[in-house]
């Protein structure tokens, strides 16, 4: 069983950046692929990107794609967002998932969620 706790959401300015964090609870952590997604204001939660068990393969969506970057610590248990250039469709709600399938954008493949962090981007 693994607990997924997001961080580092916020208010930020058009073109600004954050970093969120999804710290993960128990020894397994490092046994899984981790995920990014967003759901924004009336939308469907979509796919952001996601990281390989050591972290040495990424995979990313189109539209965040040279902006974001997932990153990750096993010995921290924690993986990372960093977002830069943020813009004002990037205000959602971001969750942190793992899961045991590599790589995957399908919600259904990820076992286990974070209750998510709010990013809000003005223009």
């Amino acid at each position: 069983q693994v607990q997924l706790v997001e961080s580092g959401g916020g208010l930020v300015q058009a073109g600004g950046s954050l970093r969120l964090s999804c710290a993960a609870s128990g020894r397994t952590f490092s046994s899984y692929a981790m995920g990014w997604f967003r759901q924004g204001p009336g939308k469907e939660r979509d796919f952001l990107a996601t990281i390989s068990w050591s972290g040495a393969s990424t995979y990313y969506a189109d539209s965040v794609k040279g902006r974001f970057t997932i990153s990750r610590d096993n010995a921290k248990n924690t993986v990372y967002l960093q977002m830069n250039s943020l813009k004002p469709e990037d205000t959602a709600v971001y969750y942190c998932a793992g899961g045991s399938s590599w790589p995957s954008r399908v919600q259904n493949d990820y076992d286990y969620w974070g209750q998510g962090t709010q990013v809000t981007a003005s223009s």
